[in-house]
């Protein structure tokens, strides 16, 4: 796994607040964070949540500038809903291990292979694969858009192989094809590491992020159990859903297994409940890259912009509205 040392928040959080807002009211600017993001940038965000709602806040906002606090693919997906808006990332440097494990040229490629499949690509990818995609799905609604594509149809599913293995044995999909991508911090989150922390307290619930490598046995243990006790406390979930789900908890202690940033989300929605991280070392680097001064440098000299060509952003666009917009998905009528 990549590693980094932590970004130290600034030394006066209400100095350094006060002067973000006076740039963020300058330049009628709004700031995006990231679940996974550090504890101080959401604090001075004005919006935190996952990839898909911010990008949704993004066209929503009447603001002219999106900082978006949180790696390209996201800040991109913001460009391409919003083409008309500045979209700023303070961190050129963010990418993301996931989106990276395929490139245009290994869709076009494996399309060759399967030219009349449905192409399925979860929102964490490039603007140039999105373009190239039938549909884009989330981790909350993959299962729900493959169970809509006729089973006479191939799915090509890209690129994560943890969320593609969830999503083929919810539905039981006969053509699906996934790609052997991973996020190498979710796959990092080992059977192993499931194991040892479920051995030290047996009776713990536990929440579980579709992409990690710990998944498919947790999936096994649900299909094997009778104890109807044992299913309602084994949850996989997406981030959102995580938050959703720890707002109404009336658990003592549950295991989280997904990146450790969306820990203090956690606590702070549900402060009786005690969240324990899974592999508690499930830090992503990118995720990771936005200094104090580097967040004050991107609106003060406007710099970071992220860009999408106009026929990639308007073929991109299409395969996101048909994720929030099932009338739009041709092949389920």
């Amino acid at each position: 796994m990549l590693t980094m040392s932590i970004i130290a928040p600034p030394t006066n959080i209400t100095d350094f607040r006060t002067q973000l807002r006076h740039l963020v009211d300058e330049h009628n600017a709004i700031i995006l964070a990231h679940n996974y993001q550090p504890a101080w940038i959401k604090e001075v965000a004005d919006v935190t949540g996952d990839s898909l709602y911010l990008s949704q806040r993004a066209r929503e906002t009447d603001a002219t500038t999106i900082v978006f606090c949180g790696v390209r693919f996201m800040a991109e997906t913001a460009k391409i809903l919003s083409p008309e808006k500045h979209v700023l990332l303070p961190a050129d440097d963010a990418e993301c291990s996931l989106a990276d494990s395929i490139t245009e040229t290994d869709l076009i490629e494996w399309k060759q292979r399967y030219p009349d499949a449905v192409v399925v690509a979860y929102v964490n990818t490039s603007a140039a694969v999105k373009a190239m995609a039938d549909v884009c799905c989330t981790s909350a609604n993959a299962v729900e858009i493959v169970a809509s594509i006729p089973e006479d149809r191939e799915v090509l599913f890209l690129p994560d192989q943890f969320l593609g293995a969830y999503v083929q044995r919810m539905t039981g999909h006969p053509g699906m094809h996934i790609w052997m991508g991973e996020c190498h911090v979710h796959a990092d989150i080992s059977p192993q590491h499931l194991a040892e922390k479920m051995d030290e307290d047996p009776s713990a619930s536990l929440m579980i992020h579709p992409e990690c490598g710990c998944t498919t046995p947790a999936l096994y243990q649900l299909a094997e159990t009778g104890d109807k006790t044992t299913r309602q406390r084994i949850r996989i979930l997406s981030t959102n859903q995580m938050i959703e789900e720890a707002k109404r908890s009336t658990a003592n202690h549950i295991l989280v297994a997904t990146e450790i940033g969306i820990m203090n989300d956690l606590t702070t929605a549900n402060p009786m409940v005690h969240f324990e991280a899974v592999n508690p070392r499930a830090r992503c680097p990118y995720m990771n890259r936005i200094t104090p001064e580097r967040l004050i440098e991107v609106l003060q000299l406007q710099t970071g912009e992220v860009f999408v060509d106009g026929a990639t952003a308007t073929k991109a666009r299409l395969a996101v509205e048909r994720m929030v917009d099932p009338e739009l998905r041709t092949w389920a009528h």
